[in-house]
């Protein structure tokens, strides 16, 4: 089973700041991490590797400090990593991002399983998983919570709905994306910590995968970031006190002052 992961390194902090002309963020001098999500697609590829063999390759996109995620996947038990990184591909949007991800899984040669988090902590679109697949002309299925069964050919989830789970079986090669309810992420052991730490870590750039260049960066991108701020924190709520007709009435003329009904 050779099982390829898509992860993203994102800002270790919610005080990011953004390039008031790009709208992209300035990642230089912030602390950065595996996107939490992906933790869990890089476990759940181990543990089918575990029980099937086979291997498993992570791919990510980003500026070339973008390699520590990657030899993070590594320390905890993945075989390879790949990074997509080219100034061609900067302020790649949602569409753009999922396209040159593509493009750089394509050039890694054949695959029966693409497994991603279910989103990025610093976009929260939960786009990209599905985009790729859509790019790749393969099945997906998202939100998955467990992986009932999988065989060469086939393979059978449940997916998490707002009000319990549907079971799917789907053809692969195929993609799924992966919720934190199907497994605990393993730590790095000091074994896997070494390895990394001796990784070779090949760099796609734009033209190895062959992306066209009206399809990446900011040109390429159909959605643009006009404007982007930490929200200023709310004041503190109002406690009140009183009988429970009184409090009654108090809420009501609050609801009435903000306009919430009339």
């Amino acid at each position: 089973m050779n099982i390829i992961v898509c992860i993203k390194q994102v800002p270790g902090t919610t005080q990011v700041k953004i390039n008031p002309e790009t709208g992209t963020l300035i990642r230089d001098g912030v602390e950065a991490v595996v996107n939490p999500f992906d933790e869990y697609a890089i476990e759940e590829a181990l543990r089918i590797k575990e029980k099937a063999g086979g291997t498993v390759k992570i791919i990510t996109m980003g500026p070339p400090q973008a390699d520590t995620a990657l030899k993070t996947a590594i320390s905890m038990g993945a075989d390879e990593g790949y990074l997509v990184s080219d100034r061609a591909l900067a302020g790649s949007d949602t569409w753009a991002t999922s396209y040159a991800v593509s493009r750089g899984i394509a050039s890694l040669g054949g695959f029966d399983l693409i497994i991603c988090g279910k989103q990025a902590i610093d976009g929260d679109t939960a786009q990209v998983g599905p985009g790729v697949a859509e790019m790749l002309d393969i099945p997906f299925v998202a939100w998955v919570r467990k992986i009932e069964e999988i065989s060469e050919g086939s393979i059978r989830v449940e997916r998490m709905m707002e009000e319990g789970y549907e079971v799917i079986e789907m053809p692969l090669p195929g993609l799924i994306t992966v919720v934190k309810e199907i497994n605990e992420p393993r730590l790095a052991s000091l074994k896997g910590k070494m390895r990394a730490k001796k990784a070779h870590i090949p760099v796609l750039t734009a033209e190895q995968i062959k992306a066209e260049p009206e399809k990446v960066g900011l040109k390429g991108s159909p959605t643009q970031v006009l404007r982007s701020f930490v929200p200023e924190r709310k004041k503190s709520g109002e406690k009140i006190s009183g009988e429970i007709s009184e409090l009654v009435e108090k809420m009501k003329s609050t609801i009435m002052d903000l306009g919430i009904v009339k």
